[in-house]
């Protein structure tokens, strides 16, 4: 009994123990495996693999399961392709300036990925485009028609050696 309530304590703490952290290490390397099978590769029965999955996503540590799609395939389909790594200081770098573009930019489909940074430019954006064109539209509607935007770096991408979405747990999956 002094067991259960132990679990519990650290359950309403939102704390993570081992089997938590497998389970986080096994989705993120493959979501899609079934709770059947996750619950084999893990040694737990289906339902407590269920149940801890679901606190897990409740209490926010799954943000969302997607699939990840091969950029090549995608370029070749789609266009040529253009991944492009762009700083941006603001001229202005009010909490309400940083806010704003931040909102702005963050709501278009070409922008991948939203940094704001320190020191050095305010803000790292991953962009995806097509081609040229189309990276090129993308920056005049979020970088160039903003007059508090200051400076522009872009770095394109030749080659994409390594891209992940996992975070290092420690932990044999």
């Amino acid at each position: 009994m002094k067991l259960i309530a132990i679990y519990n304590y650290f359950m309403e703490q939102n704390f993570l123990d081992a089997t938590d952290l497998k389970l986080l290490d096994a989705l993120q390397h493959d979501a899609s495996r079934s709770n059947l099978a996750l619950a084999a590769h893990l040694h737990l029965t289906p339902p407590t693999c269920l149940r801890r999955v679901k606190r897990l996503q409740d209490e926010g540590w799954i943000e969302r399961q997607v699939a990840v799609l091969n950029a090549d395939r995608m370029a070749a389909l789609q266009g040529h392709g253009l991944s492009a790594l762009v700083e941006v200081t603001l001229d202005r770098q009010g909490a309400e300036h940083l806010d704003i573009f931040e909102s702005r930019v963050v709501a278009d489909a070409a922008v991948q990925q939203c940094w704001r940074v320190s020191p050095g430019p305010d803000f790292v954006l991953v962009i995806q485009a097509r081609d040229m064109p189309d990276y090129l539209a993308t920056t005049s509607r979020l970088l160039t028609q903003d007059a508090n935007v200051r400076n522009v770096k872009a770095f394109f991408s030749v080659k994409r050696a390594k891209f992940s979405s996992t975070w290092p747990l420690g932990t044999a999956s």
